[in-house]
């Protein structure tokens, strides 16, 4: 297990920055088009910013045109989804597999071979990393 996961509410604020604070563990989304990541043009992984868990590959990653990074796939085991039925809408929640963190919501209506559209926060990944 990696140590560097932390352990309780007040180690994820101190590792977190506020925005990512609010959509990794208090279930929050960004504005759409805002985030830093829509259109990244590298190879790589994309990983949580809460725990370093890696969770998507690059190459997995689509131009939805709905302002937040879209995926139609997971690295195995890398997240769970759960049933969502907050503000009376029905959708499935993306956590992180490791520590829980909230990613956003997995659709499917995904243009690509597997039907799936994860639609991501930017603010749930630590700096991109090629690794």
């Amino acid at each position: 297990m990696n140590s560097g996961i932390p352990k309780n509410e007040e180690e994820f604020k101190r590792k977190l920055t506020a925005e990512q604070y609010a959509v990794l563990r208090q279930k929050g989304t960004e504005a759409a088009f805002s985030g830093k990541l829509i259109h990244p043009d590298k190879d790589g992984f994309y990983k949580c910013a809460a725990c370093g868990n890696p969770l998507f590959k690059a190459e997995a990653k689509f131009d939805s045109g709905t302002g937040w990074p879209s995926f139609d796939e997971t690295l195995p085991g890398a997240v769970k989804n759960i049933e969502d039925n907050s503000g009376n809408m029905k959708r499935i929640e993306t956590v992180c597999a490791v520590c829980n963190s909230h990613l956003g919501h997995m659709f499917d209506d995904g243009p690509t071979k597997t039907g799936k559209r994860y639609c991501m926060n930017s603010a749930c990944f630590e700096d991109f990393n090629d690794k």
